[in-house]
């Protein structure tokens, strides 16, 4: 293939990334209170520069690339921010200001007050994580992307374990674990396609592999180290306990972003590196492992008495709706089913996004407000705290697929792509999931709207900021229901796999 040549929008994508880092090594000398400004500052370049990447990418039709040292591949790095890549960063600066906006609650300094360990470490931490996912989505390159992949983890695991509790450091190290195994059997794998191709641009190698012994080891081994950290079932057992002592806001970018990355690289693997590779059973398997985590998830979301683990396992559900867009979109890569599926799956992202982030910000202003979260004793909660469980319901009609939310657009492309596939099966799955997740968020709706019950009046809130931005994200995950859908032609723009 002919080498990438850099595009004049090719900054942007590279300073969404770089942005946030620096920031991060900057905020560390100047403690709580100066991390904290410095994030606050940073929310509005770093949705512009993400809106500016989709614009351009948008206007162009072509994917925006900025090579590093102004060298080429196999020499040098490239950042290339393709129509899926542009979105995805957008999703991010979205998701990341309302929870930076939120989290000043209990993460802020305000004027004169000491600052607090968990404030010093949140901050820096947030930045870190913006810019790991940003990497994740624009890097083109499988080392590049190991560092993405570390610097989320490192960034996310201590999000997880801030308070200090023995249960939150124990689920802490168990992510650890889980993140530090898939680390090992990604670079394993980036080890044996350097070794088979002597380069490690995306680009460069689409089209370059073949059934080649160690190709396929290399693929094995990706995939199994990728899905353990997007904790798709059954190597999610890492994430319930993982939210159920974090913070809202950690949860919040947990759930909305950090398992997003390795789902984007897992994209880039099949779709790139290996889309000369004949690989529809491989993707069968992706897609049946997606479909077992929408049941098994739903069903086990069902039966938590808590309302963070509900949620939890929600999420667990949820990815798995994700990778039922592999064998669509491979089956008949050019066709228009194909790109059915591929922005179902985007859409699909993109809207869980926004509405997990919802929920786990709602769910934590629940739980903080009346000292804890059994869904139990939750009677008369509809009364006393009616915007976030107006935030609960609407994230719930996102996941459930309910008209006309976001939700409801992905799931119904995913679906048609299905029938049209002639694999219809994955059809039943979608509405089995749906019918799933509507009793999962029933069961918690029908308990709220309960008057009686033994809930007390929780203290007087002021007014209500953080219900306003967790209820903002729940609004823009239906929003996204009343987008025509000829706009979501942005995640086409670049998509690797096609012919050329």
């Amino acid at each position: 293939m002919p080498p990438l040549a850099a595009t004049g929008s090719g900054l942007l994508p590279m300073l969404a990334v770089v942005l946030p880092v620096l920031a991060m090594v900057v905020a560390l000398p100047l403690g709580a209170r100066g991390a904290e400004r410095m994030t606050i500052a940073l929310l509005l370049p770093g949705f512009l520069l993400a809106l500016g990447t989709a614009i351009a990418v948008q206007s162009s039709g072509a994917p925006a690339i900025h090579l590093l040292g102004h060298w080429s591949p196999p020499l040098g790095l490239a950042f290339r921010a393709d129509g899926l890549a542009a979105a995805m960063l957008l999703a991010a600066a979205i998701v990341i200001a309302a929870v930076a906006l939120f989290a000043r609650g209990g993460f802020g300094v305000r004027s004169g007050a000491p600052e607090t360990r968990t404030a010093f470490a949140f901050w820096p931490l947030l930045l870190a994580l913006w810019g790991g996912i940003n990497l994740a989505v624009v890097a083109n390159d499988l080392f590049t992307l190991y560092v993405a992949l570390e610097l989320l983890t490192f960034a996310a695991m201590p999000l997880v374990c801030l308070e200090g509790k023995r249960e939150t450091i124990e689920a802490a190290l168990r992510y650890l674990m889980f993140a530090l195994l898939g680390s090992v059997l990604y670079l394993l794998g980036v080890a044996l396609i350097y070794g088979s191709a002597g380069t490690l641009d995306i680009t460069l190698l689409s089209g370059r592999l073949g059934l080649e012994a160690p190709v396929i080891v290399a693929a094995a081994l990706m995939t199994a180290g990728l899905l353990a950290k997007t904790a798709l079932l059954p190597l999610h057992l890492w994430l319930p306990s993982a939210h159920a002592g974090a913070p809202a806001a950690a949860s919040a970018v947990l759930s909305a972003l950090v398992v997003k990355g390795s789902f984007v690289i897992l994209v880039r693997l099949w779709f790139g590196v290996l889309a000369a590779t004949p690989s529809l059973p491989a993707m069968q398997i992706l897609a049946g492992l997606g479909a077992a985590a929408i049941l098994l998830g739903s069903a086990a979301a069902l039966a938590q008495p808590r309302l963070k683990l509900l949620v939890a396992y929600s999420t667990v559900a949820q990815i798995g709706y994700l990778f039922l867009m592999f064998p669509l979109v491979a089956g008949m890569p050019d066709s228009e089913t194909a790109a059915k599926a591929w922005t179902g799956g985007s859409v699909q992202a993109i809207s869980h996004a926004f509405a997990k982030a919802a929920m786990f910000l709602a769910v934590g202003l629940m739980a903080a407000r009346v000292g804890h979260d059994r869904i139990a004793d939750l009677a008369g909660t509809a009364r006393h705290m009616p915007v976030p469980l107006l935030t609960f319901g609407l994230a719930g009609l996102t996941l459930m697929g309910v008209p006309p939310s976001g939700g409801f657009a992905a799931k119904w492309l995913l679906l048609s792509a299905a029938i049209e596939a002639g694999q219809w099966w994955w059809a039943l799955v979608v509405l089995g999931g749906g019918l799933l997740t509507g009793g999962y968020v029933y069961r918690v709706l029908s308990v709220s709207l309960t008057s009686s019950g033994a809930l007390a009046p929780p203290a007087p809130q002021p007014p209500g900021t953080p219900d306003a931005i967790a209820l903002g994200l729940a609004v823009l995950s239906v929003a996204l229901g009343f987008v025509p859908l000829a706009s979501f032609g942005l995640v086409q723009v670049g998509r690797m796999g096609l012919a050329p």
